[in-house]
């Protein structure tokens, strides 16, 4: 059978070119399985839809296979419809939230014959044999598809226990390059080089977050937190350095350093295996919360040149609204430990609960000039399967479902206000905020840019 596989462009119009690292996964498992596949990178090479139609035309394809977050909805029933309308016989599969979030609407309301939920890793090759051979799908655990009008969901996938028994992602699957030379694009700012000579590819050091904050859905979201072991993760930066002459690593997991003891460990790894490459992480807004000179030298000497950790609103009853379990002291008092080590900083927003004012705004904005950190600011965007998807449902701000997912985008656009300011006060009070922050850091930004920042900017009076 000939198989295709898809990577959807989620922002065409978008500079940033950023690795399909869940896709690069699935990719990898299919090809050990023995699979042969063709590929279409869209997001890498920026392909038209006549071109797409195109390079589908090639040959008759009998499983097509693709996968995104649910914003892509729009983008995923687009082309599922043309392969359809190319080969109507094709199976065509799903995974991703766009699959895990919104089964039923996926498999009904577009040409998708079968959703993968959760972790795809052992599913997708399972899938591919029995269609291939022509066998009954109700055996094969987490998946759901239709059958006589009827929606069909298997038993729950067990999740992978063991991350370390994955493969490493095979990057010559994809043209890899054009993504390192994207770099400069996407890096964060507090390079101690010039931007133009970035190059870094992605690495999965963990899946799931141990947080379950209520805006937020992932593919991952009820399976518990793992993490690799450091062997693990420094064999595969080691690989990826000497192959691609990276001088950055990105790390692609929603939480990468959690705890002391995990981060002395992965740490400590790092510096004996005297890695030579740099990288920004991830981490917990408490992981800092009193002067540890041994963790900050340990970063340091690893190749840590900044941090990420969201605060999100520095107004206590939206925190708690959001299921943070994070206070703005905590968050000062680590910002300023991380920024007085050297550190570079940065942070996030959401914007828009229902206990949203004008004055959380202001308290919010206040707090990151206060703490010198410029915030990837954006709207509050409810996400299927989320609690505040849920509200948001429930409260009557999404009254059709397909509508909405049709409609989804980007969080820097304004699309569900379920505040009690209009639209045009409630973006008018976040982007005042946001040119007050820029002035107030000389960040430099243009007034589009103040929100669509492209990349995680550092303040000039950070440090």
């Amino acid at each position: 059978m000939n198989i295709l596989v898809i990577n959807v462009s989620l922002r065409p119009e978008s500079k940033l070119k950023l690795f399909p690292v869940g896709l690069g996964y699935i990719t990898t498992a299919m090809k050990i399985a023995g699979f042969e596949f063709d590929l279409i990178d869209i997001d890498a090479h920026r392909y038209s839809e006549s071109q797409v139609e195109q390079l589908i035309r090639k040959k008759p394809y009998q499983i097509v296979c693709m996968g995104c977050i649910v914003s892509g909805y729009k983008i995923i029933k687009n082309i599922a419809a043309k392969v359809r309308e190319i080969y109507p016989k094709t199976i065509i599969v799903v995974g991703n939230s766009v699959a895990s979030a919104v089964p039923e609407i996926t498999l009904f309301k577009t040409a998708v014959d079968i959703a993968v939920i959760g972790e795809g890793d052992v599913t997708i090759v399972e899938v591919l044999k029995a269609v291939t051979a022509g066998r009954d799908l109700r055996d094969i655990a987490g998946i759901c598809y239709r059958k006589d009008g009827e929606l069909v969901r298997t038993e729950s996938r067990p999740y992978i226990k063991n991350l370390d028994t994955l493969p490493f992602i095979d990057f010559s699957i994809w043209d890899t390059e054009i993504y390192i030379e994207n770099t400069p694009e996407s890096a964060k700012d507090s390079l101690p080089f010039p931007r133009k000579d970035a190059r870094c590819l992605p690495i999965n050091t963990a899946r799931g977050c141990i947080a379950h904050c209520t805006f937020c859905y992932h593919e991952f979201k009820a399976i518990p937190y793992r993490f690799r072991s450091p062997e693990s993760v420094v064999k595969e930066i080691v690989q990826l350095k000497k192959k691609y002459d990276l001088n950055l690593i990105g790390f692609s997991d929603e939480l990468t350093f959690f705890s002391r003891k995990q981060s002395l460990a992965l740490l400590d790894a790092f510096i004996e295996a005297d890695l030579q490459v740099l990288w920004q992480c991830n981490c917990r807004a408490d992981l800092f919360q009193k002067r540890d000179e041994e963790l900050f030298e340990k970063f340091r000497k690893a190749g840590c040149l900044g941090m990420t950790y969201s605060l999100e609103s520095a107004d206590s009853g939206i925190l708690q609204a959001m299921n943070k379990n994070i206070s703005t002291v905590q968050f000062a008092r680590q910002t300023r430990l991380l920024q007085n080590s050297g550190f570079a900083t940065f942070t996030s927003l959401v914007f828009g609960y229902p206990q949203e004012t004008r004055e959380t705004i202001r308290k919010t904005i206040d707090c990151c000039i206060e703490n010198n950190i410029y915030p990837s600011a954006g709207y509050l965007l409810p996400q299927p399967g989320s609690d505040m998807y849920d509200y948001a449902k429930d409260n009557g701000f999404i009254t059709n479902e397909e509508d909405y997912l049709l409609s989804m985008g980007d969080r820097q656009d304004l699309l569900v206000n379920m505040t009690g300011m209009t639209n045009e006060e409630f973006e008018g009070y976040v982007r005042d905020g946001m040119r007050r922050c820029n002035e107030a850091l000389n960040i430099g930004l243009s007034e589009e840019q103040l929100i669509k920042t492209q990349y995680y900017r550092a303040s000039s009076k950070s440090g």
